[in-house]
């Protein structure tokens, strides 16, 4: 698949970074994670070849603006509604992971005509305390930044599968590597995330799927909750899977979103 880059520059001047494979319509549009990047889904596109794919970098990480000044909901939806209109004449397939997928809930919520089908890898309505917050802010300021090669930061950080993706995700700069994020930026756009968008989630008319992994970070009544209360949903359980399913339980995630994407 040829892979070129792109940049669209929203309103307030942050430049949204994105990759695009290209292929036939719909186009599949995918949001990653709090501190990933479209990266992390490049394996995903290769496996949807035929199909033009579009990995956004959302504001504050990855290629795109590193510090925006605004992190909230609203921004994040109006970066992809602009990477859509300027990439698609059609509706898309979003899909999104995480805070991803509750920028791609908001997405489908404020703009129905430009989503066709939608899918909700590890994400709900929002959900989030201010002790998770203070946790997830600690971590990251436990790194110890720049690490000196790929080396030793694998060794800093571990070798599990989304260690090894904040590893290859580095940025090198002459005294270092450095991650692709700044930490109070996570830790704003993790407080919006948080508040639950009930109402959003619930006027969605198009078709979603639903993944949820068995070791992930909802529980199962957060999960049976947020299914109910949605439309046209289908859930897939991923068994011996992790809140990052796109990292260590590929092929089954691979096969839930082809049969979801590439039928009808």
């Amino acid at each position: 698949m040829n892979e070129s880059r792109r940049v669209v520059t929203a309103a307030d001047g942050v430049r949204v970074s994105y990759a695009v494979f290209e292929g036939e319509g719909p186009a599949v549009v995918v949001l990653h994670g709090l501190a990933g990047s479209s990266r992390e889904f490049v394996p995903t596109a290769r496996r949807l070849a035929g199909r033009k794919v579009i990995l956004v970098d959302q504001r504050g990480h990855g290629l795109s603006t590193r510090v925006p000044a605004d992190v909230s909901r609203s921004a994040f939806v109006g970066d992809v509604i602009e990477v859509i209109e300027a990439e698609s004449a059609e509706p898309v397939d979003l899909v999104g992971h995480s805070m991803g997928a509750h920028t791609a809930m908001l997405v489908a919520a404020a703009r129905p005509d430009l989503v066709r089908r939608l899918v909700l890898l590890e994400g709900n309505e929002g959900s989030g305390s201010t002790a998770d917050h203070a946790a997830l802010g600690d971590y990251f300021r436990s790194w110890a930044v720049p690490f000196a090669d790929q080396a030793s930061a694998k060794k800093s950080l571990g070798d599990g599968p989304l260690q090894q993706a904040w590893v290859a995700d580095l940025e090198e700069r002459p005294d270092g590597l450095y991650p692709r994020f700044d930490v109070d930026v996570m830790l704003a756009t993790s407080a919006a995330v948080a508040r639950p968008r009930w109402k959003e989630w619930e006027c969605i008319s198009a078709p979603v799927l639903v993944i949820y992994a068995d070791g992930g970070m909802f529980t199962d009544e957060q999960k049976a909750a947020f299914v109910e209360r949605g439309n046209d949903v289908t859930r897939v359980d991923l068994a011996g899977a992790s809140h990052d399913a796109h990292l260590d339980s590929f092929e089954p995630l691979i096969s839930a979103l082809r049969a979801f994407l590439l039928t009808g």
